[in-house]
């Protein structure tokens, strides 16, 4: 990994994540009752938790609402989560105001068109291996791992060696109680 790529990944204190096609593989199974579900990736809730853990913020901006992203964003403490979001600079610069950072602090992970303008703005941008192109094209980080297949945990392990925090997450789990 590039030295000016390690130098940007110590400054994130925040990662922000597209859902479909990031946290999920991108499937959306319809229910005839108008339900919506989605398949999420245990291993990327587990890097979400370190990922806080480790000090990070977590956000969601996503250009679909559904009740399991609402669901699923609780369960792992997401610090911020917006939904139906086509225009997703408009919620960076909230969060930008709300969470006191800048651009240059977010890693933003996203996997289609919609997700270009925040990750040019973003001081590391990621996709997952199934993202479109155009998308990888303009990443600085492209996971081994497709969305919704472990992509986001690749991604937090990532940062969190650049940080020099991994060490001390692995430590924690390898004490005996």
């Amino acid at each position: 990994m590039k030295i000016e790529l390690i130098k940007r990944m110590k400054k994130i204190s925040m990662l922000i994540c597209d859902v479909d096609g990031v946290l999920t593989s991108g499937g959306i199974i319809l229910g005839s009752n108008g339900q919506e579900f989605k398949v999420f990736d245990v291993q990327d809730g587990m890097g979400i938790s370190l990922a806080r853990k480790a000090g990070l913020k977590t956000g969601v901006i996503t250009g679909r609402e559904s009740e399991a992203v609402v669901r699923r964003t609780k369960e792992l403490k997401f610090d911020v989560i917006y939904q139906g979001k086509k225009d997703k600079l408009e919620s960076l610069a909230t969060i930008i105001n709300d969470f006191n950072i800048n651009c240059e602090n977010i890693c933003y992970i996203g996997d289609d068109l919609l997700d270009i303008s925040i990750m040019i703005k973003s001081g590391v941008s990621a996709a997952p291996n199934n993202a479109r192109n155009e998308v990888k094209e303009i990443a600085d980080i492209v996971t081994e791992k497709k969305g919704g297949e472990g992509a986001v945990r690749e991604l937090v392990e990532i940062i969190l060696k650049a940080q020099n925090k991994w060490k001390d997450i692995i430590d924690k789990y390898r004490e005996v109680r």
